[in-house]
């Protein structure tokens, strides 16, 4: 792979990041909206006149808001976050629709405004007039930022979105939804569901459920069947390791939510894809037939969460939909699992034979490219190594499964060790040693050059992981 294609997977992975970062951190408030308009909306479990009063409001004005704050903050810190609610208020006022591209737009760039503008008067206030220059800096920039928004950004976002709006129908109709999963699938395992849920399936879903009470939207990427069919073929057909680890991926995956723990069964053996694309597409199919939809984004995209948002008389045509899924995932998937198993016996050995090679052709001990092994000097096997960060793309999900399994492995050392998780894009300061998936190496390396970057396949279980925790232990022997 040329460094130009990497590096455009990176920057589609760091937006895409940057968009997730924006709808994560509030996820708990569009689960809340989701259970409110689940339960008390007139279709709803518990239907409720004054209570469902709460629902418009909270979509129209505070999620939005949330996201805009949220993405200012990230930009400039709370000043950001403050100017982004502003410029976000205009285009939220300036249409009829959810703004929550609008918001994803204008928190951003009001975060990026006053960034600018404390840049460029940093040590020009005169003494004395720091907090009038501070605040009336966010009001009138503000104030310019909503009205542009207001008579710009509200308008076009919202022809934009009636035109996706008009198009997926158009696909729902024309019994074409089903061929999203062509792209939904590998996006997931190049760690870009994250962009493509909460940035492409999320406003148009909210548009939805306003007018139907929920949205099959909410179903296309968090449906868990076709990573589950994947790992029961690993689980029943498999061998070796990859065979081992499934079924505890599999507990994680369907019950736990956490769906990149089975990304990696897919990247070691790519033509897997199929499979994912065959289940998903066959599970929107049935979604689709039987009317199934949720109110909200389920998250994580757990079986509890999708039956927890399901409102009255949706529970079965869900769990149709992703049993359907599964078994077509499993069917398409178990050939190539079978042959793999057959031609290549252990996997794992295979990956811990690789590294070695490279480790000792290279003097180092990732399993990252020659080309990327160059970009950032790593370090050496002698440093000492006080604090070792788990990175994923969110920072929540397998990255906080490999610290925990880590930090239990070497419990035993009593070693001096702090053992963490965080974001790719967020690792703490003073980080000696940063375990990350091998699709987001070169980002860990980006943001984090003067720490050692150890790639890894599989949180679960990878020989990399392991020759860390060997480093350790002959530490603790010297």
């Amino acid at each position: 792979m040329s460094n130009e294609k990497k590096s455009a997977k990176s920057y589609v992975q760091r937006f895409g990041k940057f968009l997730s970062g924006m709808v994560m951190p509030n996820i708990g408030a569009f689960i809340a909206w989701g259970l409110i308009t689940a339960f008390f909306i007139p279709t709803g479990w518990l239907p409720n006149e004054k209570l469902a009063t709460l629902v418009d409001p909270m979509i129209k004005y505070l999620l939005p808001l949330l996201i805009a704050y949220t993405g200012g903050k990230a930009i400039a810190g709370l000043r950001g976050g403050v100017m982004g609610a502003i410029a976000a208020m205009g285009a939220i006022v300036g249409a009829e629709i959810p703004m929550f591209i609008g918001a994803m737009i204008m928190g951003p760039l009001a975060g990026y405004v006053i960034k600018k503008f404390d840049k460029a008067v940093d040590g020009k206030i005169p003494t004395g007039f720091e907090m009038l220059v501070n605040n009336f800096s966010i009001g009138i920039l503000g104030m310019i930022l909503a009205i542009f928004a207001y008579f710009g950004i509200g308008p076009f976002v919202s022809a934009l979105t009636l035109i996706l709006e008009k198009g997926v129908r158009i696909m729902v109709n024309a019994g074409l939804l089903p061929l999203v999963s062509i792209f939904v699938e590998p996006a997931k395992v190049l760690f870009l569901n994250n962009a493509i849920n909460h940035g492409i399936f999320a406003p148009i879903g909210l548009l939805e459920t306003k007018e139907l009470g929920r949205s099959i939207m909410f179903l296309l990427e968090p449906n868990p069947g076709p990573g589950l069919g994947i790992l029961l073929a690993y689980t029943i057909l498999g061998k070796g390791s990859a065979k081992n680890s499934a079924p505890g991926a599999i507990i994680i995956h369907f019950f736990g939510g956490i769906h990149e723990i089975y990304f990696p069964y897919i990247l070691m053996n790519p033509v897997l894809v199929l499979a994912a694309i065959a289940g998903g597409a066959s599970g929107v199919f049935v979604f689709s037939l039987l009317g199934a939809g949720l109110p909200s984004t389920p998250s994580p995209g757990s079986i509890i969460a999708l039956m927890a948002l399901a409102q009255k008389g949706v529970h079965l045509p869900i769990l149709a939909g992703v049993a359907v899924s599964t078994v077509v995932s499993f069917l398409v998937a178990s050939p190539f699992v079978r042959r793999a198993a057959a031609q290549e016996g252990d996997i794992d050995s295979a990956k811990a034979k690789m590294a070695s090679m490279k480790a000792e052709s290279k003097g180092i001990t990732t399993t990252a490219d020659v080309e990327d092994s160059n970009t950032t000097p790593q370090a050496e096997n002698n440093k000492e190594i006080k604090s070792i960060v788990f990175a994923c793309d969110a920072g929540m999900g397998s990255s906080a499964m490999g610290a925990s399994r880590f930090k239990n492995r070497v419990k035993n050392l009593n070693l001096d060790l702090n053992i963490t998780n965080s974001s790719v894009d967020n690792i703490p300061e003073g980080t000696d040693v940063v375990v990350t998936h091998e699709n987001l190496t070169e980002r860990a390396r980006s943001n984090k050059p003067d720490a050692e970057v150890i790639s890894i396949k599989n949180f679960l279980s990878d020989p990399n992981i392991d020759e860390l925790y060997n480093r350790l232990e002959n530490a603790d022997k010297k």
